[in-house]
């Protein structure tokens, strides 16, 4: 049969590793740069023993239990194996030694340096060396003749020589290799060696080529190649019987030959490509050990029968065993029952579809089809899956690029049959646990989550499960004897899931322990059907779930009562269950070229059971494969695949998957890995298991527990810019999960979200800081469109203070869209409400309840009535009646288009924000003056708008969801600063809220130059008053009044600071007296009861000029990102 090639496992740190046997071949011994050297007793072995010779170890042998190795000290050292003792140095380098080797009976040692040397040392006494001189460079290996006559070397000077040991005389000397200075430098570190026994050739890898020159002729006999060697041959090892000789290059190829007959028996790639630089073959048996330049351990089985012959008529190929490993069953069906695949077993091709991808047939000598076998074993350590390359077309591009370099005696292979030349599926990772590691290893976790953490030990003494709780006052610590073999766990706050697969006289069972039950029995166990196997369990909350080879997701609550069955669209993958969530993970095709083809479900299973999503294609990185799934503690579906990267559900886009992290950027050498164990959204943490040289930690010792943070994949992050955006999105993905609690009428904490609202508007302040100095005032409108009404009223008044008069412009207009987006919004809710209470009313009698009509009108007509406008209630009873609008409740007014009435202020104060200019001005005019009211009252009008928000909020009105946000004033009053926009009927409207009473037919024009006169003068409009004469003498082109006003702007920013605040401060001395007369003689005819109610608004419109704003810490954070103001 071909040769077996096993999962790759890592054995040392990135490196040069050397590799070698024990006598017995019982062991594997490897060493590496970090200084250890490691016994394994096979390539599973879990714990190997292992023994630090020093900071680097270059290179080791191993004979008659000498372990000689080279260090990174410049000794070459000897320890007792296997036992690991120092047993003192054999020798010194003035730099480090790069090889060691020993001679056939072990009584010898030869190493060679990169001081030029190379020694001979005897064993036993090392006082006995022999030194030979002549190379220019470092050496890079050696080799002994089987007969001890001869010694072989290479070296940095491009040479290679072969030396009479007897009297240290370089017998020949071939220029072979290309020169370099030092080892690290080289192309190859050519690893030569002598054939066993006879010493007939000498093997010499150069190039794409192993040259085979004869022992004292010195003769260059033939040349061992292959069309697929497209890298530099890195070394070469005989088998014990010198039939067959290995070869490892550069890009992570092996290929044996069989040296009589010149013919290629396999050739195997490396799951990743690495350099091989560590090549040993079994003393006994057919089995090669090989490591490669990152510090990893492979091992090649059945490479030929121990008897000399091969295998394989033709070539057997890895790629092509690959591609066979795919499959079960018998080769009898054909290409397209794989289109037909029953997702259980995948059938084969038959032989005469697919051929080998190397030209090679993959039928055996007897002529039977090759047994297919599962490719992918245990876990996800196990296999990486990204060892499938591109196959058949990446090796024909290799032979091509090849052709020229193929003029070798070996002759080529031609193709006998048509060969497939399509992409490789890929083959289905098995289902597997979230938390678990792998279900070969005697000890092992079965699940880690955020409740605790069950751990299985199989083994000689005993055969258990223990149960530890993170927090042991939800249960305290359990020992469970595991007679049954469980396989699979799940743990939660209620109970322990556990499941095992079926025997010969067993079927499968589900055993659940659910310690949180209030009665006696706390156990329940549930047998599957025959022929039926668990695969996957989660718990939830109030039930459980298992998903069965049988294709069928089985619902059980959590005290055993089964409920619904269904089946699913192809084999699970992983399951997992939060609250009322059930998170399914599948087969939903076959992938290829490496991908796998999943498929997601997420369900809801409370009260009314719903399916979120219907099958969606999960999202992987290419060629990797899904190594963890589960909720964060928040509840929002999450998952990591092999790569590293993981993927969040962004409930706000659609259900989509969003990446927020890649743990690789964490991790220090390509071999460590981080083990996913929890994820919490707020606060934002990455709970995982740093793993050194694994994709999974060991039970013992305990493992720690890190926290990572985590990173949206944006572009440019290194700039300011780039990192507000990638917080400003994080914030936003990050508490999604608020919106989706409330939703389904969970708890939370109001002030999370308030929080994390006023993180995002400051964030989007920065943003529009910053793009507002790089003069990107398009930029600046986008960020605003991002924000609160809040947040756009700041926006605006530092658009203003940075002299940014279009940009204000701009952000005033989205103000004005975004208040008439919240008016329609409130009037939707509105009607929605009223349409709940009249099917809360319908079928009983109009009695007077608190969600009937009649008393939510006469509570209006009463505060109506404390504040003078009764008269007006009729009219304004539509948008009063719910209680709940804040326009209403605010002092001022919006424009609704959604209905004809207007809301109008129920306090009757005066509405400061209000423009004056009304519609039957010119447009000059209108610019005028909003020119104006942005340059030097968007301060006044902000204090002026918090004293009534705080007064707003002062009042109380109902609340009929309390999961919905605080009461909108803040925005409503936003809206009503920019009513310039509404038209001449709500400018009317607007001023009869000043004068209830007046009725009579005043002009626009009229009206809005009485509401001008009661606003208070700024500074600057007093200074004007006092200079027009002097403007216009100088300017006397000046006609239009909105030129003088620019003109006097100009002059007045020429003014010092101290005169621009004397102004100021003349201005408000005289502005109580000029209100206070404005009013006296515009409602002299008033009654009693409305003057004291005027008097308390003009109290209260002048309150706010001797109290800091509302909001003073947003205006610091701000002045922090203004330009001075002169």
């Amino acid at each position: 049969m071909p040769a077996t090639q096993k999962p790759m496992r890592y054995g040392h740190t990135e490196g040069h590793t050397d590799v070698c046997f024990d006598d017995s071949g019982s062991c594997i011994v490897t060493c590496g740069s970090d200084g250890d050297v490691r016994i394994w007793e096979d390539l599973d072995d879990d714990d190997p023993k292992s023994i630090n010779v020093g900071e680097k170890a270059y290179s080791c042998a191993l004979k008659n239990g000498k372990l000689v190795t080279a260090v990174s000290n410049n000794t070459i050292q000897v320890h007792t194996f296997p036992e690991g003792v120092p047993d003192g140095i054999l020798t010194r380098f003035t730099t480090n030694a790069n090889h060691v080797v020993f001679n056939k009976d072990g009584a010898k040692v030869a190493a060679g340096s990169s001081d030029f040397l190379v020694k001979v040392v005897d064993v036993m006494d090392c006082s006995q060396q022999k030194t030979f001189r002549g190379h220019d460079a470092p050496i890079l290996s050696l080799s002994f003749d089987p007969k001890d006559t001869f010694l072989a070397s290479a070296s940095c000077d491009g040479s290679v020589r072969v030396w009479q040991i007897s009297d240290q005389t370089c017998a020949v000397s071939w220029p072979l290799l290309q020169k370099c200075n030092d080892v690290i430098n080289a192309k190859s570190i050519c690893r030569l060696a002598w054939q066993p026994k006879s010493g007939k050739l000498l093997a010499v890898p150069v190039e794409k080529s192993v040259k085979l020159y004869r022992r004292e002729s010195w003769s260059n006999q033939f040349d061992l190649s292959d069309n697929f060697i497209s890298q530099t041959i890195n070394i070469v090892t005989w088998s014990p019987c010198g039939q067959y000789l290995a070869a490892g290059s550069v890009n992570g190829l092996i290929i044996i030959w069989n040296v009589e007959t010149k013919d290629c028996l396999e050739r195997v790639k490396h799951e990743k490509g690495y350099a091989i630089c560590g090549l040993a073959w079994h003393p006994t048996c057919s089995r090669i050990a090989y490591t490669d330049a990152e510090g990893n351990l492979g091992l090649l089985e059945n490479v030929c029968n121990p008897n000399g012959e091969i295998s394989s008529s033709k070539v057997s190929s890895r790629v092509e065993k690959d591609y066979n490993d795919l499959f079960d069953g018998d080769d009898t069906s054909n290409a397209g029952d794989f289109l037909n695949d029953n997702a259980v077993e995948t059938p084969t091709f038959s032989k005469g579809i697919i051929h080998d991808d190397e030209d090679d047939d993959i039928m055996l000598a007897s002529g039977r089809p090759r047994q297919r076998s599962h490719f992918l074993e245990d876990d996800e350590n196990s296999v990486d899956l990204t060892m499938l390359k591109t196959g058949s077309s990446r090796l024909k591009e290799e032979e091509e690029d090849d052709q020229a370099d193929s003029i070798h005696n070996l002759p080529l292979v031609t193709p006998q049959r048509k060969f497939y030349d399509g992409p490789l599926p890929t083959p289905r990772q098995k289902p597997f646990q979230s938390g678990s590691t792998p279900v070969h290893l005697t000890h092992r976790f079965m699940v880690w989550n955020s409740i605790g953490i069950i751990r299985c030990y199989n083994d000689e003494q005993d055969n258990a499960i223990d149960v530890e709780f993170h927090d042991t006052s939800i249960h305290h610590a359990t020992h469970l004897s595991n007679t049954l073999n469980y396989t699979v766990a799940d743990l939660s706050h209620e109970a322990i899931l556990l499941a095992c697969e079926s025997t010969d006289e067993l079927a499968s069972k589900l055993h659940c322990l659910h310690f949180s039950s209030w009665d006696s029995s706390k156990e329940w166990i549930v047998d599957m059907p025959q022929n039926e196997d668990v695969e996957a369990i989660c718990l939830g909350q109030g039930w459980a779930a298992a998903s069965t080879s049988a294709l069928l997701l089985r619902l059980f609550t959590i005290g055993g009562v089964q409920k619904e069955v269904f089946s699913l669209p192809g084999p699970v993958v992983s399951m997992a269950g939060h609250g009322e969530q059930l998170f399914i993970v599948y087969h939903r095709g076959i992938g290829f070229d490496g991908d796998q083809c999943l498929g997601v479900q997420l369900l809801e299973l409370g009260k009314k059971k719903k399916q979120i999503l219907h099958g969606d294609p999960l999202p992987l990185t290419r060629k990797s494969y899904l190594v963890w799934v589960g909720f964060s503690a928040e509840g929002t579906p999450c998952f990591v695949d092999s790569e590293g990267i993981v993927r969040m559900l962004n409930r706000g886009l659609g259900n989509l998957w969003t990446p927020v992290c890649n743990t690789r950027e964490h991790c220090k050498g390509k071999s460590d890995h981080y083990w996913v164990v929890g994820i919490h959204e707020n606060p934002q943490q990455l709970r995982c298991i740093p793993c050194k040289g694994s994709r999974f930690p060991p039970t013992l010792p305990r493992p720690a527990v890190a926290i990572l943070s985590f990173k949206l994949p944006y572009c440019q992050i290194g700039t300011e810019k780039g990192q507000m955006e990638e917080q400003y999105w994080r914030s936003v993905l990050f508490h999604n999960h608020l919106d989706y609690l409330a939703k389904n009428n969970y708890e939370y904490e109001e002030s999370t979200k308030n929080q994390a609202i006023k993180q995002q508007q400051e964030l989007l302040m920065k943003m529009l800081a910053l793009s507002c100095k790089l003069e990107r005032e398009f930029r600046c409108v986008e960020l605003a469109d991002l924000m609160t009404q809040n947040a756009v009223n700041l926006a605006i008044k530092y658009a203003s203070r940075s002299r940014r008069l279009i940009l204000a412009q701009r952000l005033s207009e989205l103000a004005v869209e975004k208040a008439a987006e919240l008016a329609a919004t409130q009037v939707e809710e509105e009607e929605e409400e009223e349409d709940f209470r009249k099917k809360l009313n319908a079928g009983y009698s109009n009695t007077a309840t608190e969600w009937s009509q009649p008393r939510l009108r006469n509570q209006v007509e009463e505060e109506a009535e404390d504040t003078g406008e009764v008269d007006d209630i009729e009219e304004k009873s539509e948008i009063h009646k719910q209680g709940q609008n804040p326009f209403s409740k605010s002092a001022n007014s919006c424009n609704v288009p959604a209905i004809n009435s207007v809301t109008s202020s129920n306090q009757g104060r005066v509405n400061p924000f209000k423009v004056s200019a009304s519609s039957k001005e010119p447009a000059i005019s209108v610019n005028s003056a909003r020119s104006t009211n942005i340059l030097d009252n968007m301060n006044k009008s902000y204090k002026k708008s918090t004293a009534l928000n705080r007064a707003t909020n002062n009042e109380k009105s109902p609340v009929i969801k309390p999961l919905v946000p605080k009461p909108k004033s803040k925005q409503a009053s936003a809206a009503s600063y920019f009513q310039k926009k509404t038209s001449e009927t709500d400018k009317t409207e607007e001023i009869k809220e000043e004068n209830p009473k007046n009725s009579s037919s005043e002009t626009s024009a009229v009206c809005a130059q009485d509401t001008e006169n009661q606003r208070p003068k700024t500074g600057f409009q007093m200074w004007l008053e006092e200079n027009r004469s002097n403007i216009l003498s100088d300017n006397p082109d000046l006609s239009d009044e909105a030129d003088i006003i620019k003109k006097g702007i100009l002059l007045f920013r020429v003014l010092s600071t101290e005169e621009r605040k004397a102004w100021a401060i003349k201005a408000k001395g005289e502005t109580a007296s000029d209100v206070a007369e404005t009013k006296k003689r515009k409602f002299v005819d008033e009654s009693q009861e409305t003057e004291n109610q005027k008097e308390k608004a003009t109290e209260n419109l002048n309150l706010p000029k001797k109290q800091k704003p509302l909001d003073l810490s947003t205006n610091q954070k701000l002045s922090a990102f203004a330009f001075k103001q002169e």
